[in-house]
């Protein structure tokens, strides 16, 4: 069991640790990260009017979702909103065509379900586990 435990710890820190980086890094610079990101979508059928909110939505929901994973608060659901994010970024990158960043987004996808389905069961070294007690 403590096993089993240990690699959740390691795996959930891991997709955290990315997750909390991908958002810490674009915080600072978000005007100029919502103009590239709306720049790769003007040729795609996205419309710009969703991805400019989604483009500043985007950065902090990395950054709470990774933070959250990180230190085990509100795990599941962590977890459960960074895979939605992940299935958002999935559509994005299908409509425009960047076919590299694929194997990347589905890595975190599958690492992020496989986790939610684990946490109740693994989940022990976590501030959730604190405040269950």
């Amino acid at each position: 069991m403590i096993n089993h435990t240990i690699t959740f710890l390691l795996l959930r820190l891991g997709i955290g640790i990315s997750m909390f980086g991908h958002g810490l890094v674009r915080l600072p610079k978000l005007e100029g990260f919502s103009k590239w990101m709306t720049g790769l979508f003007e040729k795609s059928m996205m419309p710009v009017a969703l991805v400019v909110p989604f483009s500043y939505i985007l950065p902090l929901a990395e950054f709470v979702t990774g933070l959250f994973i990180i230190i085990g608060l509100f795990t599941r659901p962590a977890l459960l909103s960074a895979a939605v994010v992940m299935l958002l970024l999935l559509f994005g990158t299908t409509l425009i065509e960047n076919w590299e960043a694929l194997p990347s987004q589905l890595i975190h996808l599958s690492l992020l379900a496989v986790l939610a389905g684990y946490a109740p069961a693994y989940n022990s070294y976590a501030i959730d586990k604190l405040i269950n007690k």
